[in-house]
């Protein structure tokens, strides 16, 4: 049996659900408890479990996410919900000094299981410190989790796979996504970190997308298969560590490789899955990889502006075209 939740009602529901398994799970962040989340992720929470497991912060992200780590250190499990990856750069220092290496140089002495989630990447006419998508920043620093989600089916059993992770696990999800309803089962359920999934079967190119760029890319898939091309869209879910067989095999049926991301192209997660595919398995590909970012500026306030400069269905429609030579 299934339900129909909105994205945000899966996250709430994954929350609950291991806060309830056990006991040293803890929610602590900005707006959280008395507000019910920026974004209402978080509704009910604090008159469920008190607010002695479910915390309001100060505006301190820095401060908030080195606590966090702190109480990961002596065993308990903290999610610490951010705003927006925007204002967590505030919190890089912990994140990359601290959580990420506290496992290494300690020689496993300490484990540092926490959850850093909050929405990235561009939502609408934020303008440029509102609209980054931050996920490049994250997967290069080893001793991090990157996980991405793009259904509520994804959103609640990634999510609780994280909570129950030993190492830190940065958490990415799109404000513009909170409202997408989609199937949950009933039962209690897990995703494996590290393991993608085929949102779409297809013979003809391969499409690689993560978060947001999912549904774009498989808008684009239908319109394209009207006109007898066949996409197979694939959703890594987990950017680090990246499922990168899932797609080796993909471009070795398709033999195309398009990346869609809004994320700037310079150093992008893209560019790192194109050299993997290029460099693994050049020989399966019948034309150049070609990716998608958002524009290499900072994100325009204007609207107008603002579509030129993030992918779009019509974009890639359209380098689908050119790279079957359609």
């Amino acid at each position: 049996m299934t339900q129909q939740l909105q994205i945000r009602e899966a996250l709430n529901q994954a929350m609950c659900e291991e806060m309830e398994r056990d006991q040293n799970v803890f929610l602590m962040g900005e707006e959280v408890a008395q507000y019910n989340g920026a974004y209402k992720v978080t509704q009910g929470m604090l008159k469920k479990f008190g607010s002695k497991r479910v915390i309001d912060t100060p505006i301190s992200e820095a401060g908030f996410t080195g606590i966090g780590i702190g109480a990961a250190m002596t065993g308990l499990r903290p999610i610490v919900e951010i705003m927006t990856w925007n204002f967590a750069i505030l919190a890089f220092d912990q994140i990359f000094n601290n959580a990420a290496k506290l496992r290494y140089m300690s020689g496993g002495q300490f484990k540092c299981p926490i959850v850093v989630r909050a929405p990235n990447g561009p939502a609408h006419m934020l303008g440029s410190q509102h609209s980054q998508a931050l996920e490049s920043m994250l997967v290069h620093v080893p001793g991090l989790k990157v996980v991405t989600c793009s259904t509520a089916y994804d959103a609640k059993g990634l999510l609780k796979s994280a909570i129950r992770d030993d190492n830190p696990v940065m958490f990415l999800e799109s404000e513009l996504m909170y409202s997408v309803k989609g199937d949950v089962p009933n039962d209690d359920y897990t995703i494996p970190l590290g393991v993608g999934d085929i949102k779409r079967e297809g013979r003809d190119i391969t499409i690689v997308a993560w978060t947001k760029m999912i549904p774009l890319s498989l808008k684009a898939a239908e319109q394209l298969s009207l006109d007898g091309i066949e996409c197979e869209v694939i959703d890594p879910r987990t950017l680090r560590p990246l499922d990168e067989d899932l797609i080796f095999d993909s471009v070795k049926k398709t033999n195309h490789l398009l990346i869609v991301e809004d994320s700037w192209p310079f150093a992008s997660v893209g560019s790192e899955i194109a050299k993997r595919v290029s460099t693994n398995i050049f020989d399966y590909l019948d034309a150049p990889i070609v990716n998608i970012n958002a524009a290499d500026v900072p994100m325009p306030y204007a609207e107008n502006l603002e579509n030129e400069a993030i992918p779009s269905v019509e974009k890639i429609i359209e380098e689908v075209k050119n790279i079957l030579n359609r």
